[in-house]
């Protein structure tokens, strides 16, 4: 898949080269290229003229050489015959533009270039404050992301992490911070600042990767929300056990969708709604408001429908006992009006 802004599709792996053979072969390029045209030089040096003593031995070739290749010459040894002025019109001019974009290319890889990602790593790190994690920017990974934006969530306070460069690059155009890292190593979500996250959203594609995910970042962050995507009913105690707040099981879900469409087709569609910031309702999750204490659910004053209360960690629904009246502390499920919703008509 082509990326964004380009009009062509590319193949691309990261290079297993290290950096110190990348350098050498870069050397060895440059001076293979100075070789070849001392070589040349000292075999036609009949066509060079050597204003200083008259006679062309091999060093003045190498001086000659290496001024020609790195500056523009002196003039005390010049080509005389067309042959020698061709083979340095043709043939040393090209090297010397080559090895200086080798050069230049060389600095920037290996000294610029690593030196202000650093740099602005530096500043990136020292802004992230209450931001989202995304470990994992596959297809759940990337709806999450569009989902977050959606719903209002600045784009500069979610930080993207994924191997996968191609990936990356979408997030990155997406306007996400990104980090190219395993996000089951601890240096990598230390990197990402997990310890002063808000959340963390993890899905790697694989449940035992997602698991060892949350099994890291919980051991570094214990304070830090973390929900996660897995696919095997079986994993998914295994993900509450790791450490996950919320667990999802997109199979599940769908399964629950599908059974739920057999016993009224509008009942799968106002599911799908709830989920959605785009539908026409939306659930919402906020602490109970000071005005509300000693009311029921019922009368909550945000102008949703309240449908659930969490008390002391248990979920306690409408019509139970609990609900009918709200103290400090409760966490208020309700339904609200979705960006998809008429002015006119609101629906429950």
């Amino acid at each position: 898949m082509a990326r964004p802004g380009r009009s062509y599709d590319t193949l691309t792996r990261r290079s297993s080269m290290p950096v110190w053979l990348a350098i050498t072969w870069r050397v060895g390029l440059v001076l293979g290229l100075i070789a070849a045209a001392i070589a040349v030089h000292w075999f036609d040096r009949a066509g060079l003229r050597d204003d200083y003593d008259g006679d062309v031995s091999f060093i003045d070739v190498i001086y000659f050489t290496m001024i020609s290749i790195t500056t523009t010459g002196y003039g005390d040894i010049a080509p005389v015959t067309d042959r020698a002025r061709l083979f340095d019109a043709m043939l040393v001019t090209p090297i010397r533009i080559f090895v200086v974009l080798i050069f230049v290319g060389t600095a920037y890889n290996f000294v610029f270039k690593r030196t202000w990602d650093v740099w602005r790593m530096k500043i990136i790190q020292g802004n992230l404050h209450d931001h989202i994690i995304v470990a994992g920017f596959g297809t759940s990974g990337r709806e999450a992301v569009e989902e977050l934006i959606a719903r209002g969530t600045p784009v500069e306070e979610i930080v993207v992490v994924d191997a996968d460069e191609q990936a990356l690059s979408e997030a990155e155009q997406m306007g996400c911070s990104v980090l190219c890292g395993d996000a089951t190593r601890d240096k990598t979500l230390l990197d990402v600042k997990i310890s002063r996250a808000k959340s963390m959203v993890v899905s790697a594609g694989r449940d035992d990767t997602s698991i060892l995910i949350v099994l890291t970042a919980r051991h570094l962050a214990h304070h830090v929300p973390i929900s996660v995507s897995v696919r095997a009913a079986d994993n998914e105690l295994l993900a509450r056990q790791a450490g996950a707040s919320t667990v999802i099981n997109p199979v599940s879900f769908a399964g629950l969708l599908l059974a739920s469409s057999c016993h009224g087709a509008n009942i799968s569609d106002y599911l799908s709604d709830l989920a959605s910031v785009t539908g026409r309702v939306k659930l919402n999750q906020r602490d109970v408001a000071e005005e509300e204490l000693g009311y029921g659910l019922a009368n909550i004053r945000s102008g949703g429908l309240g449908v659930r209360i969490y008390r002391d960690g248990k979920a306690y629904g409408f019509w139970e006992e609990e609900a009918a009246k709200l103290i400090p502390g409760d966490t208020v499920v309700e339904i609200m009006p979705g960006d998809g919703a008429s002015k006119k008509t609101v629906e429950g």
